[in-house]
């Protein structure tokens, strides 16, 4: 009796608890249906009034939007990987209905079946190729960690193939605007015709690691791409760099001779040397006329063009290097070259297709 006492009362709490939870989640919903009014109507609401002046959030909003850009390309980020997995699960709902399956059915058949084991020699070749092992980690424990790794990413490869099949077969087209904002070229340095469809507009500081890092990822981007790309470089030296700024100024002294990207090439390969006799000997090896580098470099002349650079990246919502507009798209970071292709391969999607219309 007891017992059966004890198994009421707690199936009691159970269900005032989940009466509880429900009513919780209702109550979120609500709030957020409500809210959903106020946000279209708050573009007209005023933040100050000054006599009879008013200033409304639509007139806050234009005068920030630079400043404002990073903020909404976060959030575009997250709509649009929330938006690619919700497409792909409407998809894959949708191809197994019509064959009459489930979703883990047709994941097996499509997906599962169609990957090829990993070996052990494919494994040993990977762990070879890479450095010393944690301490403690035997070769039998190393191996089946690669094995796990290279079967995910080859699961990764085919349902990324199988769900573009799905994809084209009925037609999907992603509606989801794409924040920009336009970047000035100016008279920075360029490579690449002014009238590419696509321009990468790269901040970019000579000390940091990373930026040197992915100076090879956008050579190999315009080799893959030729005359479709344009990269122009702006400055936006980091405080902790203290080379940085002077390294930028001799940049734009050779910028003046026309050999700024032999400069570019020869300041990221002696990131350990960006004193001033560095500086200059690096002139004289690019061939340089070094009486006119070493004047134009003591002079500091050039320092109000890094200055320009950095002032107009931070009004763009640039914090951090490299950051890079690709046609107005902000993204940051040394990205893989798949990245940048992904976007430059859209943008030229909608380039070609506008100019279809």
């Amino acid at each position: 009796m007891l017992t059966s006492l004890l198994e009421g009362r707690t199936g009691m709490v159970l269900r005032v608890g989940a009466l509880l939870i429900i009513c919780a989640v209702a109550a979120v919903v609500r709030l957020a249906t409500a809210q959903e009014p106020a946000r279209s109507v708050a573009s007209s609401s005023a933040v100050a009034i000054i006599g009879d002046r008013r200033i409304t959030v639509a007139e806050l909003d234009a005068v920030a939007h630079d400043r404002l850009a990073k903020i909404r390309n976060e959030e575009y980020t997250i709509r649009k990987q929330v938006l690619d997995d919700y497409v792909t699960r409407v998809l894959l709902e949708q191809e197994a209905a019509s064959r009459g399956v489930t979703v883990q059915e047709l994941t097996r058949i499509e997906i599962d079946a169609k990957v090829t084991p990993v070996t052990e020699d494919q494994a040993r070749a990977v762990l070879e190729s890479r450095g010393p092992r944690p301490p403690g980690q035997t070769d039998a424990q190393a191996i089946a960690q690669i094995e796990i790794s290279l079967r995910q990413a080859r699961l990764n490869g085919a349902r990324r193939r199988f769900v573009d099949t799905l994809r084209d077969k009925t037609r999907v087209r992603i509606l989801l605007d794409v924040p920009r904002i336009e970047i000035p070229a100016g008279k920075a340095p360029s490579r690449g015709p002014a009238a590419a469809p696509v321009t990468i507009v790269e901040f970019s500081d000579f000390q940091c690691p990373y930026c040197r890092a992915v100076s090879g990822t956008l050579k190999t981007l315009e080799q893959r791409y030729g005359n479709k790309v344009r990269i122009v470089y702006r400055d936006f030296p980091l405080p902790n760099h203290r080379d940085a700024p002077k390294a930028a100024e001799a940049a734009a002294c050779a910028h003046e001779q026309g050999r700024f990207w032999q400069m570019h090439d020869k300041l990221f390969e002696s990131q350990s040397g960006l004193q001033i006799a560095d500086l200059k000997r690096y002139a004289r090896d690019i061939g340089l006329d070094a009486a006119r580098f070493d004047t134009c470099l003591d002079s500091g002349t050039r320092e109000a063009v890094w200055r320009q650079n950095l002032a107009e990246g931070q009004r763009f919502g640039v914090s951090a290097t490299p950051t890079f507009f690709i046609n107005g798209r902000m993204i940051t970071g040394a990205r893989p070259v798949e990245a940048f292709g992904e976007i430059i391969d859209e943008e030229l999607g909608r380039v070609a297709a506008v100019a279809a219309r």
